[in-house]
């Protein structure tokens, strides 16, 4: 079995007081943190500046997705791979790899002179993201261990990520008006750079000791699966399910992802343990971080529509409703260790994903009135507690009891559930909130679907993860 190479920080983590983390430890933390931070930040960022952009570079509204599809593709599809290939050839030299890829690709998108050249950089920014997400998250886990140490850890990077989403919706309007839309990129270019100046000196190298052999066919399947996967769902998020394509390609994702299980059952070395799958920590932690990440993404963008089309609120305005749950999520998730703490992690899960619910389905009475304004203010923010406590604790379920070389492929999955629930959640619920002939019906209805999606993982996860 192969064991993980101890780094002079890991080794002086383990021998530091619990849970006080010394200031190289939370240097490194503050480098890997701001890495998810910067990549959550462009999920959302370029949203706002969408019609901007797309005057400027001459597409057109059909074509406008893949600013966004062209990130979402490869940033998801390669997860699982270069988390692989991280544990085999070293996790530091993948991150700083993708950092430096992904800083070029942002300086590459920021000069675009036309839509090519700009879904190019767009796409390659991807292909970082997905190298720079699982060996970040794998470099935390190995960094720090099991235990309170691990949990401050996770529940600072779990808040990050979510509060990079809604900080970049606002930072993306804002930008946009005072700048151009040049600027949302040009930021993630100054903060790929700025990490990458940091990383090298602060982390130190791991790796499996004994190296594998890469799971060729399982890469081959997994990744087709993924990017078919995504596609189809980014694409019918604009133009809804009959499209062909998007038929061909949910047909051929499933059919992939299928034979990924078989070969992943057959060969010597697989990519994914089906062991580590059958574990009832890994499997039910991520079905929680996907629902707790697809739905509450769904709930920004529905709010989003809700404040904009129905309340007729300006991006600024919007920006502060967002701002308010921002300033909710960071208090949230800097005592999140201490919910799980005092309660465990079992329940901290169940009863973040049970809180999301209720307070979702409590959007389902906005209406045309002001008040309907100060509920989604409400809503939103208080959702965003059980949201975080959901994230903070999938991670350390999903994560723990495994030893460090299986700890890239433990944090791609993790990471994954991430990435996953930020795709798959709004195109889903988005055409459910479009087949309505009234866009407060239709946003009505999702938030409805929502909550009832997230309260069916709360109980299986509940049941799944129950004392034997």
């Amino acid at each position: 079995m192969a064991i993980d190479t101890p780094t002079p920080l890991t080794t002086a983590a383990v021998d530091a007081a619990p849970a006080r983390l010394t200031i190289r430890a939370k240097l490194v933390l503050l480098v890997l943190c701001a890495a998810q931070f910067m990549i959550a930040l462009d999920f959302s960022i370029l949203n706002v500046a969408l019609p901007v952009l797309g005057r400027d570079l001459g597409m057109s509204q059909a074509n406008l997705q893949w600013a966004v599809t062209a990130f979402a593709l490869p940033s998801g599809g390669f997860l699982l791979l270069f988390g692989r290939v991280a544990d085999l050839f070293g996790r530091r030299r993948m991150f700083l790899t993708g950092l430096a890829v992904f800083t070029a690709a942002s300086v590459l998108a920021t000069l675009a002179w036309d839509p090519t050249v700009f879904l190019v950089g767009r796409a390659v920014q991807g292909l970082g993201a997905a190298v720079i997400v699982p060996t970040g998250m794998s470099l935390l886990t190995t960094t720090f261990p099991e235990g309170p140490q691990r949990e401050r850890a996770l529940g600072i990077s779990g808040t990050l990520m979510s509060l990079g989403f809604t900080v970049g919706m606002v930072l993306g309007g804002t930008l946009t008006d005072t700048f151009g839309w040049r600027s949302t990129m040009g930021l993630l270019g100054i903060a790929g750079a700025l990490v990458l100046a940091a990383a090298p000196g602060l982390l130190t190298e791991s790796r499996n000791a004994l190296r594998a052999r890469v799971d060729v066919p399982g890469a081959v399947t997994v990744t087709g699966g993924l990017l078919a996967l995504i596609y189809a769902l980014s694409t019918a998020s604009q133009r809804g399910f009959g499209g062909a394509d998007v038929i061909v390609a949910l047909v051929a994702g499933v059919a992939l992802l299928a034979a990924f299980v078989v070969v992943e059952s057959r060969v010597a070395e697989p990519m994914v343990s089906l062991r580590m799958l059958r574990r009832p920590s890994v499997a039910w932690g991520n079905l929680a971080g996907i629902t707790t990440f697809s739905m509450m993404s769904t709930v920004i963008f529905m709010l989003t529509l809700y404040l904009q089309e129905v309340r007729g609120l300006n991006a600024f305005q919007t920006g502060l409703v967002f701002g308010v749950q921002g300033l909710g999520a960071a208090v949230t998730g800097a005592t999140a260790a201490r919910v799980v703490g005092r309660f465990g992690v079992r329940r901290t899960l169940v009863g973040g994903l049970l809180l999301q619910a209720v307070v979702t389905a409590a959007l389902v009475f906005v209406g045309g009135g002001s008040y309907g304004t100060w509920l989604a203010l409400a809503a939103a923010t208080i959702a965003c507690v059980g949201h975080l406590w959901a994230i903070v604790s999938y991670g350390i379920v999903a994560t723990s009891a495994l030893p460090d070389h299986e700890q890239g492929l433990a944090t791609g999955l993790v990471t994954s559930s991430q990435q996953l629930g930020m795709t798959i959640g709004i195109p889903l619920l988005g055409a459910l909130a479009a087949s309505r002939a009234s866009l407060l019906d239709g946003v009505r209805l999702g938030f409805g679907v929502d909550a009832a999606i997230v309260a069916a993982a709360a109980v299986a996860t509940a049941w799944g993860l129950r004392r034997r």
